[in-house]
């Protein structure tokens, strides 16, 4: 279903679209997008995101979540999904280092893959809100590729 889904976004240079590959990604109102080669991934605000009322910021599993969604979204998109045999990547091990309070408004994320092996890979995102040289979270990722 997610190679079905990233196959067809791949011919197209820019997007930006409803993330609709699992009822989770539906519920955090995860979008994926391209701008410029860049792939990013969203998580619009929504009122249920929020963990502290007073003053309103994000809970901290929402921005992990976006964190590890754009991971993986990232790793996903670096492999050739026209083979038979494609791994798929597993979840070993996330590190998160929260920077700032995320603010009641869409926040988005990034990630750059350091290394993929056969086995393993490694990733870093980051989140941000309204200036994407003030990160809100930041986070290393350990992925283990699945035949």
């Amino acid at each position: 279903m997610i190679q079905d889904f990233l196959i067809k976004l791949k011919k197209r240079e820019e997007f930006d679209q409803n993330l609709d590959i699992s009822p989770y990604a539906k519920m955090m109102g995860f979008r994926l997008m391209r701008e410029g080669g860049e792939l990013t991934t969203v998580m619009k605000f929504n009122a249920d995101l929020v963990g502290s009322p007073f003053p309103p910021a994000l809970h901290g599993g929402t921005i992990a979540s976006l964190l590890e969604m754009a991971a993986l979204m990232q790793l996903i998109w670096t492999i050739d999904l026209a083979e038979n045999s494609t791994p798929f990547p597993k979840t070993i091990d996330v590190t998160i280092d929260y920077l700032r309070s995320g603010k009641p408004v869409d926040t988005y994320a990034r990630a750059k893959v350091f290394r993929r092996g056969r086995r393993f890979a490694t990733l870093h995102s980051e989140a941000w809100q309204i200036d994407q040289k003030k990160p809100i979270a930041a986070a290393m990722l350990h992925f283990q590729m699945i035949d």
